[in-house]
């Protein structure tokens, strides 16, 4: 298989050598901004419309709706929405709201059904979200069906993920959105044939960028996480790749530490690093050995100072696995557990405090330095969009 980019184990020697000298990759320049862009409601409300309204974002992975029937609700940024399996295998995403008087259609969390009924006044819908039924209609007068149904926002699925876009008149394109290089990427890791294990969430207290931005970061590891993460990656050394409206970049871990001085000649060294893809416009998508942890952050429908972050792991069915049941889900057990430990502990803590000190009357500019370098790609991007009309 053609490697897409620069290949790994240049990467790695590129990364090896940064901390043999104590340097990283870097970007082209230092980058001042305000502490207005995570507090400011219109600011947010751009960002909602031209972000997550214009451009497609990971919302599930297919294997959450496996079957025809089966259906998540969520809330996105601009909507309320149903996504749903349809008979032929394709995915809709359904605006969660009746066409008669506005009730919500479906408030369970996830399930299966053949079709979604209003608990208001029972109006019912297929899950394809075409008006079955309006009941009474003998007594109810004029309705023109075909303007009832559901409203559809645009949604794809690519390399195992659903994508949507937040806006019933946007168009989606992924692979236009991704690019030759993050689409060849994600496609060649196979993720189609794997399955979400484990899926936590969590609503904090934290503007949705500030979220993002630590899981892009190997700047803060021996600082903020001396005792989980630090004990194996190495701070400050990145080797990085600019794919426009994503990148890609590898930490190592502290295993490659007997190659400081010793040559490996031709050797495979990925066993001792952790790749990272920030996948634009709000995930984190991190490669380990065995499985892949994909991190999402979405803004709040309307608080600047709020946002909704989903862990997901996914990694090979058990079939594939070859592991027993009980070992299978051990594993996964284990390592969402030792995740969300790191992220109440030591994550969570400072970032809500960042957010607190962000809405200081006084609170002064800031800077992005040129070692945060897929932090500054990430600023970059979101800027840019919000700044198109």
């Amino acid at each position: 298989m053609t490697e897409v980019g620069i290949p790994r184990e240049e990467r790695i020697r590129r990364a090896l050598d940064h901390l043999r000298n104590d340097t990283t990759d870097e970007f082209e320049h230092v980058t001042w901004f305000e502490p207005v862009e995570f507090t400011d409601p219109e600011i947010a409300k751009l960002e909602r419309e031209r972000v997550f309204g214009r451009v497609p974002s990971i919302i599930i992975h297919g294997s959450e709706i496996p079957r025809a029937g089966d259906f998540v609700t969520l809330q996105l940024p601009r909507n309320n929405v149903i996504v749903v399996r349809q008979r032929d295998g394709s995915v809709k995403t359904l605006v969660n709201q009746c066409r008669h008087r506005g009730a919500m259609v479906e408030k369970e969390e996830k399930g299966r059904c053949r079709l979604f009924s209003c608990p208001y006044h029972r109006w019912s819908y297929d899950t394809d979200g075409a008006l079955r039924t309006i009941t009474r209609d003998n007594t109810f007068g004029d309705a023109d069906r075909s303007e009832r149904n559901l409203v559809q926002l645009p949604t794809e699925e690519r390399h195992g993920f659903v994508w949507v876009v937040d806006d019933a008149d946007a168009t989606i394109d992924v692979a236009d959105w991704l690019g030759p290089e993050m689409d060849s990427i994600m496609g060649a890791y196979g993720m189609d044939k794997m399955v979400t294990t484990r899926v936590q969430r969590f609503d904090e207290p934290v503007n949705w960028k500030l979220m993002q931005d630590a899981f892009l970061d190997g700047y803060h590891i021996q600082y903020a996480h001396p005792n989980t993460a630090a004990k194996h990656i190495h701070t400050n050394v990145m080797a990085f790749e600019d794919f426009g409206h994503h990148c890609r970049f590898l930490n190592l871990r502290k295993t490659i530490d007997r190659w400081i001085e010793e040559d490996p000649g031709d050797r495979s060294l990925a066993e001792h690093v952790t790749e990272s893809h920030l996948v634009g416009p709000n995930s984190t998508l991190l490669k380990q050995p065995d499985h892949f942890q994909l991190l999402t952050f979405r803004p709040h429908r309307s608080d600047p100072q709020r946002c909704h972050m989903e862990i997901r792991l996914i990694a090979p069915t058990l079939e594939d696995s070859g592991m027993t049941e009980e070992r299978w889900n051990r594993i996964w057990d284990k390592n969402v557990e030792i995740l969300i430990a790191v992220l109440h502990n030591e994550d969570f803590p400072i970032l809500r405090g960042s957010q607190v000190a962000m809405d200081s009357a006084n609170a002064g500019n800031m800077l992005l330095g040129r070692n945060e370098v897929a932090n500054q790609v990430f600023r970059r991007e979101i800027q840019k969009l919000v700044g198109e009309n």
